[in-house]
């Protein structure tokens, strides 16, 4: 069985204010994304909000992360993504356990209240490395 490679492009809103880093290690592991706003925003006080945008498809909403008590998943998003927030590092953290091919695509954080966000972009790229064929039976 070979293992494809898995892109996941993140994306965060318009202004250059949302930095994006994205952890990736094999497809069937998990990868852990993470939204960290510009220095004068804190995550403490704003909902993390995710998407999804797979090729030639609309985006798709996620979840949204608040707290463990103030949080939304959309009812046909799959167990295996979960939002959280790193206070200490000032970010918002998207877990997606046990990848699959079909979570190739393009990720988008937000930052803001419930009724007005920040669209805030930045762009980055992460790739799950194909590992060594001889590894692989």
């Amino acid at each position: 069985m070979a293992w494809s490679p898995l892109l996941l492009t993140l994306l965060g809103p318009w202004e250059d204010n949302i930095t994006l880093s994205v952890s990736l290690p094999l497809a069937g592991s998990w990868a852990q994304l993470t939204c960290t706003p510009r220095r004068d925003i804190s995550v403490r006080g704003y909902n993390v909000y995710w998407f999804q945008q797979r090729s030639g498809s609309p985006p798709r909403y996620l979840l949204y992360y608040y707290s463990d008590s103030d949080k939304h998943q959309d009812p046909g998003v799959p167990r295996c993504f979960s939002g959280s927030k790193d206070v200490s590092a000032n970010a918002g953290v998207l877990l997606i356990s046990g990848l699959r091919a079909e979570d190739e695509a393009d990720y988008y954080c937000a930052i803001g209240h419930s009724s007005a966000g920040h669209s805030d972009t930045h762009r980055e790229v992460g790739q799950i490395p194909q590992p060594d064929q001889s590894l692989v039976r």
